[in-house]
């Protein structure tokens, strides 16, 4: 499991400083571990090996999702008092249960897109590894009673890094870099453990509705 998360870590860190990178350039690099870069409506970066057979694959195997908070991000700087505070548990609870929508959200839209979702790869497995990071939420609530609400205008923010790869052999097929801000309503609203689950649920959906679109149109089944 450690060496998982340190590979997980290193992706991910790899992959934000890509995304900086192409932020500060005037165009990202065209190629990136033998992957050529693919333009993509709507997706930030995404890289695919040439060649590749994406129709082949029939089932996908989804690894634990390793969720990083933005390193500037503190949830405690405007609490009042020690029950409004966040402890090392609340924020490993946030990272849990983030890893776990982001898993069955992505679950059921494969599965709707008639993939199976596997555990182990077998010859027609795409593996697919994800990773949250920069993760900065606006108001995080532990929904305590009594507690007030604290007003804000969106829900924060993150980057999806994420690794395709051919389940049997671990080839890399494609990369995709993608940061989501929250929405921001231009007005201020109540902002809650509730409404920021809504907001990285929608977030989390339109990922994995572009990964399937992204899959369907290199199978030559959409545009």
């Amino acid at each position: 499991m450690r060496t998982y998360m340190r590979s997980v870590g290193f992706m991910a860190a790899a992959c934000l400083c890509l995304w900086s990178v192409a932020v500060a350039a005037a165009s990202p690099p065209e190629t990136w571990d033998g992957l050529e870069r693919r333009k993509t409506k709507g997706v930030d970066l995404v890289y695919v090996r040439p060649g590749v057979e994406f129709k082949a694959y029939r089932s996908i195997v989804l690894d634990p999702v390793q969720v990083a908070f933005d390193k500037n991000w503190d949830p405690n700087k405007d609490a009042r008092g020690a029950s409004a505070r966040l402890s090392a548990a609340d924020m490993q609870k946030i990272r849990d249960q983030m890893a776990r929508e982001f898993h069955k959200t992505f679950s059921r839209e494969l599965a709707a897109a008639g993939y199976v979702v596997v555990v182990k790869p077998v010859e027609d497995t795409l593996q697919v590894t994800a990773a949250l990071a920069d993760v900065y939420i606006d108001a995080p609530d532990k929904m305590t009673a009594g507690r007030s609400y604290t007003y804000t205008v969106n829900a924060g923010r993150m980057t999806l890094v994420m690794e395709l790869r051919d389940g049997p052999t671990g080839q890399l097929l494609a990369r995709v870099v993608d940061r989501y801000a929250g929405t921001d309503s231009g007005y201020t609203q109540i902002s809650n453990g509730v409404t920021n689950s809504a907001e990285f649920r929608r977030a989390v959906t339109a990922w994995a509705k572009r990964l399937v679109k992204g899959l369907n149109k290199l199978e030559g089944k959409g545009n």
